[in-house]
């Protein structure tokens, strides 16, 4: 990701505008068309000139830098607003919920951002930005007897995954919901349930699959265009 993004100056409001114009067009075009959208597909949808999305962003990858910027920000207020969460098993299921909701919003855009050759690093500064929190809130949960003590950080990733399948493979916007209360509700402590077999995830093992998946995605999606 380019270095100097905390360094710019302020943009004044017109060109700030613009920006926010550009990147609300770029996500519904790459959510839509994925990895074949062009700089000039995202200017016509914003309805500005090629020039003034050049001036923005050097290319393809910048802009993409940035919405992927916004998509890790709304992941980080999810959690920092579970965290505020007396209850950890609130906290912890609503956060899962709104990020499962982008998710499934946004399929065609998690498969530019992560199935392109810059998403290994992306997926990398997810992990780096998020996981401190994701573990402290998996491990409160835990503390208070809500959430079963075989489940770990590297489990939410693939379920998420798994969750994110349901749109895929049936095309029903809103069904993602009746499955992620499945899942949750097997991620709750009870004193009865046996023990998970094997002994779960490594992070490296949990990213490989997750760009492998996305750039399958945007190989299939490329394919059928």
């Amino acid at each position: 990701m380019p270095a100097d993004h905390e360094n710019r100056p302020p943009l004044r409001k017109d060109a700030e505008r613009n920006r926010q114009r550009i990147l609300a067009a770029a996500r519904e075009v790459f959510r839509d068309h994925g990895v074949a959208a062009t700089l000039n597909d995202v200017a016509h949808h914003a309805g500005v000139g090629v020039g003034t999305v050049y001036r923005r962003f050097a290319d393809k990858e910048e802009l993409i830098d940035a919405l992927f910027d916004d998509m890790v920000e709304k992941v980080d207020r999810a959690l920092t607003d579970a965290l505020a969460e007396p209850d950890a098993w609130t906290g912890l299921s609503t956060a899962l919920e709104k990020v499962c909701e982008d998710q499934a919003f946004d399929r065609g855009l998690r498969e530019v951002m992560l199935g392109t050759g810059r998403g290994p690093q992306r997926q990398r500064q997810v992990r780096d930005r998020v996981d401190t929190a994701v573990d402290v809130l998996i491990a409160r949960a835990q503390e208070q007897g809500r959430l079963r003590p075989d489940v770990g950080p590297a489990d939410f990733p693939i379920l998420q995954l798994m969750v994110g399948a349901v749109t895929d493979h049936t095309g029903t916007p809103e069904l993602w919901r009746r499955y992620l209360r499945i899942v949750l509700d097997g991620l709750r402590a009870r004193p009865d349930t046996p023990e998970l077999p094997g002994s779960g995830t490594a992070h490296a093992t949990v990213e490989s699959a997750l760009v492998a998946s996305s750039t399958h995605a945007a190989q299939d999606r490329k394919r059928r265009r």
